[in-house]
């Protein structure tokens, strides 16, 4: 029913539903956390040693970075099957876990270090099935 030039990409979707989602989360977002933007909360937080300029930096910058890893998500998602990008998606995690343990040096509990285990394997055992099915597809 709608014609093509019409319709809207992956971006351009994800871009309308970030500002939809934004309207109807202001408000209660402002009720809920409102009244720790007022002049006298946020003066006595800097009184207790708050840097309020390297806060708002740092609000800003993890907004764009998060906005713009959604904005390559959709890209990525657009250009491979949903399969390939949850599969991904679950390396990704992956990566963040491990380089945050070695970061960090968090101690990894047994249930941890299965989990993660676990995660690989999985995404090792779908890369083969998918090269062994598109070797069948061959010839």
């Amino acid at each position: 029913m709608v014609k093509k030039e019409e319709s809207l990409d992956n971006i351009n979707l994800f871009s309308v539903i970030t500002v939809i989602s934004f309207i109807f989360l202001a408000p209660s977002a402002i009720l809920m956390e409102g009244i720790k933007f007022s002049p006298s909360y946020l003066q006595s937080a800097v009184s207790e040693g708050l840097n309020l300029k390297q806060l708002l930096m740092r609000s800003l910058l993890s907004g764009i970075c998060f906005h713009s890893y959604q904005q390559v998500s959709y890209g990525i998602l657009g250009m491979v099957s949903p399969v390939t990008h949850s599969v991904g998606n679950c390396v990704k995690r992956v990566v963040v876990i491990v380089s945050s343990v070695i970061f960090f040096q968090t101690p990894v509990s047994l249930i941890n270090a299965l989990g993660t285990a676990l995660a690989l394997v999985g995404v090792f055992l779908y890369s083969g099935a998918k090269r062994m099915k598109s070797k069948l597809k061959a010839p």
